[in-house]
């Protein structure tokens, strides 16, 4: 009986361990999906600065059209869509693994249609910048 009682006790400290692991992980990723949010949050603070870029091309690059303002926008940018489609990817990539089938819910319409969200903002995002950044020159410097 010792032994049966000494077998059963290192359970829950596992179970213990696990949920701790499992509840840092959630975090982590939680807290990675808010940098993704707050990025899809200043999109739009994005497409302002756009606007006034294109307001200011007419004139001297003043204001949010210069470089230094305009580089680091640009970089944050995109290395936010590179971080929702890596986020993305790697959701599918565990959600696919065989050993989590057993445990994993079916998408509500509601989490479908943000996750497409993210997809095409992300590549819109990624889009948006490799225009600019091709175009920029043609406009200005040439």
């Amino acid at each position: 009986m010792n032994q049966d009682s000494a077998e059963i006790e290192p359970q829950p400290a596992q179970s213990s361990a696990r949920r701790i692991v499992l509840t840092w992980g959630s975090f982590v990723l939680a807290a990675a999906e808010s940098i993704c949010l707050a990025v899809v949050g200043l999109s739009g603070l994005r497409v302002a600065i756009g606007l006034t870029s294109l307001i200011a091309a007419s004139g001297p690059a003043t204001g949010f059209h210069r470089d230094a303002i305009r580089i680091p926008l640009l970089t944050i940018g995109t290395v936010g869509a590179l971080l929702s489609l890596l986020l993305l990817w790697n959701e599918r990539r565990l959600r696919s693994n065989p050993s989590a089938a057993w445990r994993i819910q079916p998408y509500t319409k509601s989490q479908k249609r943000q996750r497409l969200l993210q997809l095409w903002l992300a590549i819109v995002t990624l889009v948006l910048v490799g225009g600019e950044v091709i175009t920029h020159p043609w406009f200005h410097r040439g």
